[in-house]
């Protein structure tokens, strides 16, 4: 059934639908703004609730030497900590996992309040309270917490780990030599304390509630002043290995002299950066031992003369000598090269023979008493003749004595005296202007002339036997 309602009737029944409607929104909007508000006077009040409660109240989160104090009151808090002190125990850890302890009634623990709690609380931010409930704050009231100074020393030194006999001091990394080879051996921890910083570690451990105390990560020991792993170490390390690799021996023909790795570690020294370094002076010092050993020349020999005596001959400029100056700069060098050799050592002067027996078995014999000449050759006497020598009652006339070197030999040459010269066929010089040779103006030679006519120092024998020595010589 269809009905149909005046057009003036169905407008009005619209208008007042949509009357209807506006006033249930309406109404919503006023009940969650009524909600709204009620939540913010709400809000308000828990924060400022929050606000005054924290006032009195430590926030969420409060630790107060190690104990949780959240919410408490000063008076709690304190009542706490006094039950917290009075069980306190403190734990040490040592090297090598040692575990030591002391308790409160040992150090003489007690709370004693000085405000320190309440001043906490009042400076603490409580208008963010809310925030606090994720955070956590650790506080310390050391101020307020008294222990026994005697007692407290007393239970720190009768600590084991105190005990002298408990400690081992550290060892720092050093260079032995093992096995013919120089190694770094490892520095050693020890376990010897650092007493003043031992105590006061564990006195600050104790008036705070911390616990436990591990004295090695506090650095209460004693550490080595040089590890393994140090630079100067490792270099020295191949320095000295290097510098003692090395082998000299001098060849002095039938002797030799060897420097090696146990004379040389004992020659190191360290320059100012502390590294390994050769000691000029020590050096200097084998040295001049083996040219005092070796050097012959002015040195006293002892041989057997032509006529079967022994005697001891010294002075002249024959034999050996070491350069020292320069022997010293090349064996330094090879030494810092590591150049192993056998060698001579530089000589400032040279002899014929390098055995012990340095004149060999080939020279001339002069026996000044006898006035006699015998030259040896290979051993073996070849020439045999009387001679003049200096006049010794004459100033700066006398043949020296000594064992001298030939120089140059010449033949048919003049000799030159103090006041004239001499012509001579042969010419055999041994000390500057001194020397031995024929003399043709002589009839005579041997006995007592040289007292009488003796020459300047020379030496004059008959042609035929010098001529033997300079063909032969």
């Amino acid at each position: 059934m269809i009905i149909k309602l005046p057009g003036i009737t169905f407008c009005r029944a619209v208008a007042v639908y949509k009357k209807k409607g506006e006033d249930v929104v309406s109404s919503r909007k006023k009940i969650m703004a009524t909600l709204i508000i009620i939540l913010l006077l709400l809000t308000a009040g828990v924060y400022g609730y929050g606000v005054y409660y924290f006032t009195e109240h430590f926030l969420p989160g409060s630790m107060v030497n190690g104990f949780n104090c959240s919410y408490m009151t000063v008076s709690q808090s304190e009542e706490l900590l006094t039950q917290k002190v009075g069980a306190y125990v403190l734990t040490i850890g040592t090297r090598n996992n040692g575990q030591e302890s002391i308790t409160a009634k040992q150090a003489g623990l007690s709370y004693d309040s000085d405000g320190s709690v309440g001043k906490l609380i009042r400076n603490q931010d409580r208008f963010t309270w809310f925030l606090a409930f994720n955070q956590h704050r650790n506080y310390e009231v050391s101020s307020s917490i008294k222990y026994d100074e005697q007692k407290t020393e007393a239970a720190i030194s009768g600590l084991k780990c105190m005990q002298q006999e408990n400690m081992t001091e550290p060892s720092d990394a050093h260079i032995e030599e093992k096995d013919d080879k120089f190694v770094i051996v490892p520095e050693q921890e020890g376990t010897a304390l650092k007493p003043e910083k031992t105590s006061q570690d564990i006195i600050d451990a104790l008036v705070t509630g911390r616990t436990p105390v591990d004295l090695e990560a506090d650095g209460c020991y004693k550490e080595p002043k040089v590890y393994q792993s140090d630079e100067t170490l490792t270099k020295n390390c191949e320095l000295i290995n290097k510098l003692t690799d090395v082998v000299i021996t001098y060849d002095f023909d039938d002797r030799t002299e060897t420097v090696d790795r146990d004379m040389i570690k004992n020659w190191l020294t360290t320059d100012e950066n502390g590294l390994y370094t050769l000691d000029k002076k020590q050096i200097e010092a084998y040295i001049s031992e083996l040219s005092a050993k070796y050097d012959t020349v002015g040195r006293e020999r002892t041989f057997n003369t032509y006529d079967g005596r022994e005697i001891t001959v010294s002075g002249g400029n024959y034999g050996w000598q070491i350069d020292q100056k320069a022997e010293l700069k090349e064996l330094t060098e090879l030494i810092k090269n590591g150049e192993t050799q056998v060698r001579e050592p530089v000589y400032s002067h040279e002899g014929l023979v390098r055995k012990t027996n340095d004149i060999g078995y080939t020279y001339i014999e002069i026996d000044l008493t006898a006035q006699r000449m015998v030259f040896y050759k290979d051993g073996t006497p070849t020439a045999d003749a009387q001679i003049v020598s200096g006049n010794p009652f004459v100033p700066n006339c006398a043949t020296p004595v000594g064992c001298y070197t030939t120089g140059e030999m010449k033949s048919g040459c003049t000799v030159n005296g103090e006041d004239y010269p001499s012509a001579v066929n042969y010419w055999i010089p041994f000390d500057g202007n001194l020397g031995i040779s024929d003399a043709p103006w002589r009839m005579d030679f041997g006995g007592q002339l040289y007292e009488f006519e003796g020459t300047h120092g020379s030496i004059c024998a008959p042609s035929d036997q010098v001529q033997i020595i300079f063909q032969q010589c």
